[in-house]
């Protein structure tokens, strides 16, 4: 299992286009290890995200 986390010093959580398709790109490299990417978590200044509960994973 792998969790990806990164702040968006901006203080905004809510993920960039650019955030979205390294996502999906590390996705599919661990998915080729035999591994699940759980949840990839961008936190911000107040609040954070996660990729699995928007329906992004």
């Amino acid at each position: 299992m792998a969790i990806l986390v990164h702040n968006h010093p901006s203080g905004d959580p809510t993920p960039s286009e650019a955030d979205v398709l390294m996502t999906e790109q590390v996705r599919d490299a661990v998915e080729a290890l035999g591994l699940v990417l759980h949840d990839h978590l961008v936190i911000g200044k107040e609040s954070d995200v996660s990729f699995r509960a928007e329906g992004y994973l």
